[in-house]
């Protein structure tokens, strides 16, 4: 490998995404750029051979008549449905090497879902994973504008399937590429089109945030404020790259001349190991696996062991949040005052020798877990859970959390090593504002007020695909983009989340699930009357429920049953069964389970776990609905608050 620092990979003068790879080339050569150790056989290829690759298929593609693109012209999309693999970041570089814009979602994705996207897109391209997803999709697109299919297995295409296009694997496409040399390069511009991806709108129907070659190079430039990789760093891939935070991840990662290890759930802690990241980038659901994983094997050790590790995590906790005191890192109290601030500092002296024995005792075998390397691991796609961070920051594994949303491409705001407040999403990153205002009259708030999130900044989308009217209320005349989060500055600038003001509930698995469709579902059912779901930042959905009163007394007296309803003449006599009794909750777990289960694009993601039945029904006169009887959903989560924690 070259002796080159990642210092020396600078790219502010490019701009596209595509002008990386030879640079790259140059500076990491010979390093491992890709490495598949589950793949049959075994990828491992150099940033020389990414490059070469990468070329080939651009000029495989414009021999099948892909047109490269000219500064602002909207280019030519094709889409790409695949799951990560080297062949993947081949295909996406490859596509946008050749001047054409690439449309990502994942191979599993529903049928109807990709068809759909590959009309409302416009691609005249068609990348697959494999036959078996081709099949899939035959019937669905012999109408469609596609004048190509590409397969990135290596599986021998049966002219049978669909005969009226060319359909090529990976390697014969490679081979059309020749000599790479293509038949019209593309000039780029900072707002030419790189990639749509699809996200989910209030009406059920994705829509494609528009992504520009500028909006993608922004980050290349602006996250090493944050961390700083060194070229040949081991990094662990785990994220899906049809997600725009395991895309950039990648870009970003590559970008700096690390080795990109392709894992898996079923992998990763083998992995972790094996290959010993420096870095890692993933979403909360992975943190807590791990965090699950070692309450685990902390509870199979005799009860004596245990004993000895609880206290430690007792003592370390107690320092680790005086040690937050003393650095000005605590939410509530960014400024202590110097005698809260010295009291913090005796007891981190005092407890000091204690944590670094159990730093001895107990934490290294937790972070040899992890391989023991990293040097800073980086969550985002929703918050952690405050017992996770206090954890991580307890064994001694840095976490940095981030955030965006696929529109901001998505990286908005992080926390930096030298200011990892636990808690926060961090500072924005360079040449981005992060402003807060009131959610009703837009006013701009001051510093610890909660408000509504807006962001402006490069890595802003160019807009949803075709659909202005969506961008039109997303991004206001000024260039602010609306989160539709809710959450307040702190005194030194760090965004500090608290809910959502839109309808989105983001699992710690990084799925966006659109609530609405759930809950009209579930309302068909006779003993349901209002629903919201919940679960932010969770592992699973859960729902507050108002029952419907009358089908459930209908119910009842089909079962020979008596209930203590709010109207009941039994409530408050001691015979009856009330809401929490067992009969009533198998009734409405049955009732979830199967009304969900019916839906026709059901995943298993839309699954509700806990859920509590409440009796006072959403009203405009509670203020829990609006004029137009929808559920004011931020107001109702402040005031289940309790609930809703306890269900969790």
């Amino acid at each position: 490998m070259n002796k080159s620092s990642s210092s020396d990979l600078n790219y502010t003068s490019i701009s596209a995404l595509p002008e990386i790879w030879p640079i790259l080339a140059k500076k990491a050569g010979q390093g491992i750029a890709l490495h598949d150790p589950h793949c049959q056989p075994e990828v491992i290829l150099s940033y020389s051979d990414l490059w070469l690759q990468i070329q080939q298929f651009a000029a495989g593609l414009q021999t099948l008549g892909v047109e490269a693109v000219h500064e602002e012209a909207l280019p030519t999309r094709i889409a790409l449905f695949a799951d990560d693999s080297p062949r993947w970041i081949i295909a996406d570089q490859g596509i946008m090497t050749a001047g054409a814009a690439d449309v990502v979602r994942g191979a599993t994705a529903d049928p109807a879902e990709l068809v759909y996207i590959l009309k409302d897109s416009g691609s005249v391209g068609l990348v697959v994973t494999d036959l078996s997803l081709l099949k899939r999709l035959r019937s669905s697109i012999e109408d469609l504008p596609i004048k190509f299919i590409i397969l990135l297995s290596d599986e021998e295409p049966d002219s049978s399937e669909i005969p009226t296009l060319p359909v090529l694997n990976f390697t014969q496409l490679l081979n059309h590429g020749g000599d790479f040399t293509l038949r019209r390069p593309a000039v780029y511009g900072q707002q030419s089109l790189a990639t749509l991806l699809y996200t989910s709108g209030t009406t059920g129907k994705p829509k494609g945030v528009m992504l520009t070659h500028g909006n993608l190079v922004h980050q290349l430039n602006t996250i090493p404020d944050v961390v700083q990789p060194e070229i040949g760093d081991n990094v662990l891939s785990l994220l899906p790259t049809w997600h725009s935070f395991g895309r950039i991840g990648q870009y970003f990662l590559l970008s700096r001349g690390c080795t990109q290890v392709y894992s898996s759930i079923r992998y990763f802690k083998r992995d972790l190991k094996e290959f010993k990241p420096r870095y890692m980038t993933s979403v909360p659901r992975i943190w807590e696996s791990i965090y699950e994983a070692a309450q685990k094997q902390l509870g199979e050790q005799p009860a004596s062991r245990q004993k000895i590790a609880k206290f430690c995590f007792s003592v370390s906790e107690q320092y680790v949040l005086a040690r937050r005191v003393v650095q000005g890192l605590t939410l509530d109290g960014q400024s202590p005052g110097g005698m809260q601030k010295a009291i913090a500092r005796l007891k981190m002296l005092l407890l000091t020798p204690l944590h670094q024995l159990a730093d001895r005792l107990v934490y290294q075998k937790i972070r040899a877990a992890t391989g023991g390397m990293f040097k800073f691991a980086i969550s985002g796609g929703g918050s952690l859970a405050m017992h996770l961070e206090t954890f991580y920051e307890i064994v001694g594994v840095d976490l940095l959390v981030g955030y965006g949303l696929t529109e901001t491409s998505p990286v908005l705001t992080a926390r930096r090593p030298n200011h990892n407040l636990r808690g926060s999403a961090g500072k924005p990153i360079p040449q981005t504002e992060i402003r807060i205002v009131d959610l009703e009259t837009r006013r701009v708030l001051s510093r610890l007020e909660k408000g509504l999130v807006l962001a402006r900044g490069p890595q802003i989308m160019k807009g949803y695909f075709e659909n202005p009217e969506a961008t039109a209320k997303a991004i206001d005349p000024e260039g602010w983009f609306n989160t539709g989060d809710i959450g307040w500055l702190s005194r030194q600038n760090d965004l500090v989340l608290t809910g959502r003001a839109k309808d989105t509930i983001v699992l710690s698995n990084g799925e966006n699930i659109e609530p609405q469709p759930i809950e009209d579902a579930c309302v068909r059912s006779p003993y349901i009357d209002q629903m919201i779901l919940v679960g932010q930042d969770q592992k699973v959905l859960g729902a507050l429920i108002v029952p419907n009163f009358e089908g459930l007394e209908k119910w009842a007296a089909s079962q020979n049953l008596k209930l203590k309803l709010p109207h009941s003449e039994l409530v408050n006599d001691g015979e009856g069964l009330d809401l929490e009794s067992a009969p009533v909750q198998d009734l409405f777990r049955k009732e979830l389970n199967r009304e969900v289960k019916n839906r026709p694009s059901y995943r298993v993601d839309d699954r509700i776990g806990p859920f509590r039945l409440i009796l006072e029904p959403f009203t405009m006169e509670n203020g829990m609905l609006t004029q137009t009887l929808k559920i004011k959903r931020p107001v109702v989560m402040e005031r289940y608050r309790d609930m809703i924690n306890a269900m969790y």
